[in-house]
C-alpha cells in the first residue's frame, strides 16, 4: 500500500514541471521583449568589452573613458582579464549572450537561494522556475540587466560557495574569485574567519569554516597576482590609489546608490558625507557582522549569509540598486520563515520586502542631471532609503531571531 505514494507523487511532480517550465519561458520571454522595447543601453557591458580591448592593446586601464557617458573602470585589473573575451564578439551578439547568459544565472541564483534557505530536498526544479518568473521583474535584477552587470555572476559563485558541505575542497575558490572581481564580496570570507575564530574560542568544530576561509584567501590571491603579472603597471595603480578614490565611480548622493553614504550624503545634502558616513559604516559593519556570526554559530546558515549580504551592501561606498539582487534569497528566507511559523507580522515582512524590492519607488524621486537628488524633501529621502531600511530591517530581524533562538535553548 506504500508503494503507490511515490508513484502519485513522481507523477504530479511531472505534471507541475512542465507548467512551471511553461510559465517561466512566458515571464522571461516577456521580459525579454519588455528589455528590447524599453532599447535599454546595457552601458556597463559595453564598458566591460572597452576594458577588454584595453588589456589587449596594452593601454592604460584606469585612464580608460567609455562610451558616451565617459564611465571609468572601477573594477580590480583582474576582472579586465575576464572580459577580454567579450572583444572577440559583435556587440549585437554580445548583448543578447549576455541577456540569455544573465537569465539563466538567475535560475542558478533562484537553485541556490532556495537551497540555502531550505536545504537541497526542497530546491525543487518546479519551485526554481516559479520564483525565476518573478524574482527577473524585482528592480534589482531588471537593473543588472538592464546594464549588463555582473551581479548574478558574483552572487552566484559566492553561493555555490556557501551552499557546500563543509570542509568541500574547493569552498572559498567562488569567494575568492568574486572579491578579486569586485572587492565586496570579501566580507563572506571575514565571516567565515570570524565564525571560526568564534568557534576556536568555544572549542568548536572552526577547521572548516578557517578553511573555507583560507580557500578564499588563497583565490583571492591567486587571481590578483595573475593580473599582476599580465598588468603589473594597471595593478600597482589600482591597489595604491584607484581602490582608496570612490569618487570615481560616481556622485555618492545618486539615487541609485543604495548604500549608507548615499543616504547620509542624500540627508546631509553634500557629495561626500564624510566622518558622518565612516562612522555609521564602521557600526553598521560591526553590528551586521556580529549578527552574521551569531546566526553562523547557530547553525542558522541562511540568515548568518544574508546577514553577511546585507551588510557588505549597507558598508560598501556605492551599492548601485541592482548590486541587490540578494533581495532574492532574503524575501524567500522571510516568506520561508512566515510559512514555517506562521503570524501576521512575519507575513507582513515578507510582503514588505517584496513590495521594496519590487516597486522600483526609488525611482519615483528626481533624479538625473543636475544633481537633483541633493535638494530631496523628507519624503523624497524615505523613497531613496527604502533599500538601505530594508537591510537593518532585516539585520534586526535576525537578531531578534538568533536571540530567541538562544533563549529557547537555555531554557
Amino acid at each position: 500500500m506504500t508503494v503507490p505514494v511515490p508513484v502519485t507523487a513522481l507523477a504530479a511532480s511531472r505534471r507541475r514541471v512542465p507548467l512551471a517550465a511553461g510559465g517561466c519561458l512566458l515571464s522571461l520571454t516577456a521580459f525579454w521583449l519588455a528589455q528590447r522595447a524599453a532599447d535599454v543601453s546595457m552601458i556597463d557591458l559595453m564598458v566591460y568589452r572597452a576594458e577588454g580591448e584595453t588589456v589587449r592593446a596594452g593601454g592604460d586601464l584606469y585612464a580608460l573613458r567609455a562610451t558616451d557617458a565617459q564611465l571609468p573602470t572601477t573594477y580590480p585589473p583582474f576582472a579586465a582579464l575576464l572580459f577580454t573575451p567579450l572583444t572577440l564578439l559583435d556587440p549585437a551578439d554580445m548583448r543578447t549572450l549576455a541577456t540569455l547568459g544573465n537569465l539563466l544565472l538567475l535560475i542558478v541564483f533562484v537553485h541556490l537561494s532556495l537551497r540555502l534557505v531550505h536545504g537541497e530536498r526542497h530546491a525543487r526544479v518546479e519551485s526554481v522556475l516559479w520564483v525565476s518568473a518573478v524574482a527577473v521583474w524585482c528592480e534589482p535584477v531588471w537593473t543588472t540587466l538592464r546594464y549588463g552587470q555582473i551581479n548574478l555572476l558574483l552572487a552566484v559563485l559566492v553561493l555555490w560557495d556557501l551552499t557546500r558541505r563543509p570542509g568541500h575542497h574547493w569552498a572559498g575558490v567562488g569567494i575568492g574569485v568574486a572579491a578579486a572581481v569586485k572587492l565586496t564580496p570579501a566580507l563572506f570570507a571575514a565571516l567565515l574567519l570570524l565564525t571560526g575564530a568564534a568557534e576556536a574560542v568555544r572549542r568548536g568544530p572552526w577547521r572548516a569554516a578557517v578553511r573555507h576561509a583560507g580557500v578564499a584567501a588563497v583565490s583571492f590571491a591567486g587571481a590578483t597576482a595573475l593580473a599582476a603579472a599580465v598588468l603589473p603597471y594597471d595593478s600597482w595603480r589600482f591597489w595604491t590609489r584607484m581602490v582608496f578614490e570612490a569618487g570615481r565611480v560616481g556622485f555618492a548622493e545618486d539615487t541609485a546608490n543604495q548604500s549608507l553614504r548615499g543616504v547620509l550624503a542624500r540627508l546631509l545634502h553634500t557629495g561626500e558625507p564624510g566622518a558622518p558616513w565612516a562612522l555609521a559604516a564602521a557600526a553598521a559593519g560591526a553590528l551586521g557582522l556580529a549578527v552574521a556570526v551569531a546566526a553562523a554559530l547557530r547553525g542558522e546558515r541562511a540568515r548568518a549569509v544574508l546577514a553577511c549580504a546585507a551588510t557588505a551592501l549597507l558598508v560598501s561606498p556605492v551599492s548601485w540598486s541592482h548590486h541587490w539582487v540578494w533581495c532574492v534569497p532574503m524575501v524567500l528566507l522571510l516568506g520561508a520563515e512566515a510559512g514555517r511559523r506562521g503570524g501576521r507580522w512575519r507575513w507582513a515582512a515578507a510582503g514588505a520586502a517584496s513590495l521594496v524590492f519590487c516597486s522600483y519607488a526609488l525611482w519615483w524621486v528626481p533624479h538625473g542631471e543636475g544633481r537633483l537628488e541633493l535638494a530631496q524633501n523628507h519624503g523624497q529621502m524615505v523613497l531613496s532609503a527604502l533599500y538601505v531600511a530594508a537591510a537593518f530591517a532585516f539585520l534586526l530581524v535576525t537578531a531578534a531571531a538568533v536571540t530567541r533562538s538562544r533563549t529557547s535553548r537555555t531554557v
